[in-house]
């Protein structure tokens, strides 16, 4: 043993549930059930159920690196469940109920995951999911309060979790394992591509956590309560789940709902002070109290990501809510945070998303992925790397990364004199035209800030003698706006070739499950 060196203390998850349970018991986690009501439960009690979970899971045969599938809302037992399945060294795989049957059938194949917890009104689409090609042996109900009676179809057995878990008395210890362990599995969105597995490790998420809580970043206070609208299927809650119990700060789940009723409800029972969402999730709140009046006055900040926010929609949040908009950037390939703007930032400019904190590190390249000669100013291909960034795809021997570490964002991204990032589009969204390259996040930044527009997207639609030629689609607020107004930002920000063909007025824009717009539905439908 060297002398004088530290212990070792594996950086394992489930110690941030037990360091709530032991120093802030009764802060809550209030979890908003489908009809209305609202339950509570303290951390030291939620410590014991998640236990108890992993107990029950266990007895199934559930062992550590095995994977446990969760298609649940955001709840008080998909919570506990993270923490049971996480805690034991088992792996949780979280799956999006707004896709079909046969994709979850195939991720459910591809993870080899024979117990699937699901929440109650979801048991359909579970049982739809399992037959398809997946290993599946139980389905066990979330949220059910022990309702379910045990029952098989085929070689599914279905049952209740609350059951299962009320008839175990074995402890399982947690966190015996090594910290490089996975923890989860998360298959990217597919918004713009097919959905890939991304493998959480206990370290990389752990590290993940320490930055988040970061005063420049999240910075999440003990007397925060902290509003989750951000799904817990999709790339890992944005930290939440680790990052919130690692302080005790209230922890509000919305549940399925993510109406702007349901959640002005919430934010004012709850005194919620910070809400963390994508964009067009505040955009329905700030409709709603338009439209019924009202204020929110406990509410600070919104922490906003997952699609880039237009600067009117900004300025209407703001002026509507009382509350700082604080924008970010990241992908479910990096845990999924890569950069926040600075809370209170006097400097702070809509459309940029803030910084890296330690443990993120960013470089612009050319096309071919050769580093560009100057990294402040210009436009280039955005590459990450760190201890929480994916090194290779799940199921996939080749590394997802270049010789040097590097992860190729798909984004392209300019970096100001003060270190900020602006993220100018995606590769995969650029338009030929002619044999040129047209960037459609740079036409739907000058759209969407019309404060007439909530939101724009240009696609690419085939064209006979250009190859393809942009469009606009936009979905516009009760002012009416004429066309020729909708181009004039347009006529005079970018060259007269990049000027849309057509002009498409949506009365609601398709959003895909994480809630950005869904291009590859727009293509489909109109490219």
């Amino acid at each position: 043993m060297i002398d004088g060196a530290m212990q070792d203390y594996a950086l394992t998850l489930d110690k941030f549930l037990s360091h709530a349970a032991k120093w802030h018991p009764l802060a809550e986690v209030v979890s908003a059930a489908a009809d209305g009501t609202v339950e509570r439960i303290g951390y030291a009690e939620l410590h014991d159920r998640a236990r108890s979970v992993s107990a029950a899971l266990h007895r199934l045969g559930v062992r550590q690196g095995d994977r446990v599938a969760t298609l649940a809302w955001n709840s008080r037992g998909h919570f506990e469940s993270w923490y049971g399945i996480i805690g034991m060294g088992a792996v949780c795989h979280t799956l999006n109920p707004r896709l079909t049957a046969k994709n979850l059938g195939s991720m459910l194949a591809q993870s080899e995951a024979r117990v699937l917890l699901v929440s109650p009104d979801l048991l359909p689409l579970a049982q739809a999911a399992s037959i398809e090609g997946s290993a599946i042996e139980h389905i066990l109900l979330l949220d059910d309060h022990g309702a379910a009676i045990e029952a098989s179809e085929g070689l599914v057995n279905i049952g209740s979790l609350e059951t299962a878990m009320a008839a175990e008395t074995a402890d399982i210890q947690w966190g015996q394992f090594d910290e490089h362990m996975p923890s989860g599995l998360c298959f990217t969105s597919g918004t713009t591509g097919a959905p890939k597995g991304v493998t959480y490790t206990h370290r990389g998420c752990y590290l993940h956590t320490m930055r988040q809580l970061s005063a420049d970043v999240m910075g999440v206070r003990s007397h925060d309560a902290v509003l989750t609208v951000v799904p817990m299927f999709h790339a890992n809650a944005w930290g939440l789940p680790f990052t919130v119990p690692a302080v005790g700060g209230k922890l509000v789940l919305p549940g399925r709902n993510s109406d702007g009723a349901h959640l002005a409800s919430l934010i004012r029972s709850e005194s919620v002070t910070l809400g963390v969402g994508v964009p067009t999730v505040w955009l329905g709140l700030v409709e709603h109290l338009e439209k019924e009046g009202g204020d929110l006055p406990s509410l600070e900040r919104i922490l906003v990501g997952g699609a880039s926010m237009p600067p009117a929609l900004m300025e209407r949040i703001e002026q509507r809510l009382g509350a700082e908009v604080q924008t970010s950037w990241g992908m479910t390939e990096l845990s999924p945070l890569g950069t926040a703007a600075i809370p209170g930032d006097p400097e702070r400019a809509p459309g940029v998303s803030g910084r890296p904190a330690i443990g993120i590190d960013l470089l612009l390249t050319n096309k071919e992925g050769l580093p560009l000669d100057e990294q402040r100013g210009p436009e280039g291909h955005l590459r990450v790397r760190g201890p929480s960034v994916v090194g290779r795809y799940f199921g996939d021997p080749a590394p997802a990364t270049d010789a040097d570490g590097w992860f190729d964002t798909g984004d392209l991204a300019r970096i100001d004199p003060s270190g900020n990032i602006r993220i100018t589009g995606r590769a995969k969204d650029l338009i030929k035209s002619g044999g040129e390259w047209i960037n459609p996040a740079e036409m739907e930044s000058l759209v969407g800030a019309l404060p007439q527009v909530s939101l724009a997207a240009v696609i690419g639609r085939t064209d006979p003698k250009w190859g393809e030629r942009p469009i606009l689609l936009v979905e516009t607020c009760d002012e009416e706006i004429d066309d020729e107004a909708l181009l004039a930002p347009l006529r005079e920000g970018v060259a007269s070739w990049w000027i849309p063909d057509a002009i498409i007025r949506l009365d609601r824009m398709p959003l895909a499950a994480t809630g950005k717009i869904d291009k590859i539905q727009l293509r489909a439908d109109y490219g």
